[in-house]
């Protein structure tokens, strides 16, 4: 049996699941509210948001491909999420998430992110994760990893 890395898709690459897609810099995927999102009534549960933020940021990286000399995107942890709810999502309800590179400081980098219904805003969040050693420590992305990130920056997002 072959590696998992090594195996290659033989199917009908209309069975894989969306990845999104970069457009003037920003990430769009769109998601779909199931049953498992939501609270007793239907209406998306608040950490619900949390989920369709990680999967927007975790498929905007996928979609980056990997800076130059490095064997994946390296590892993240989470240190901050600033979220404003404005309407509910309900079950069914096709959304999409758009999640955009503010920059970098050091071993910071800032995400804005928005969940949207039919362009309506629903919730939006600014993210800051860091860079990390395997053990754990902040670690500074290397300067071409820097450059590979600050090609996706959206210029029009002052970091804070």
């Amino acid at each position: 049996m072959e590696p998992v890395t090594q195996l290659i898709y033989r199917g009908d690459m209309s069975d894989l699941p969306s990845i999104g897609r970069i457009v003037d810099r920003e990430h769009l995927l769109p998601v779909r509210v199931y049953y498992e999102d939501t609270d007793f009534t239907g209406v998306v549960y608040h950490a619900g948001y949390l989920r369709f933020f990680e999967r927007g940021r975790s498929e905007m990286l996928r979609v980056m491909g990997v800076p130059p000399g490095q064997p994946d995107h390296g590892i993240f942890a989470v240190t901050r999420i600033a979220i404003d709810y404005r309407a509910p999502a309900r079950i069914h309800d096709a959304l999409l998430v758009r999640t955009s590179f503010a920059g970098m400081k050091g071993p910071r980098l800032i995400f804005r992110q928005r969940v949207e219904r039919d362009g309506q805003l629903l919730t939006e969040a600014e993210v800051v994760a860091v860079a990390i050693h395997p053990d754990g420590r902040a670690r500074k992305p290397s300067a071409r990893e820097s450059a590979h990130w600050a090609a996706y920056a959206t210029p029009s997002l002052n970091s804070p």
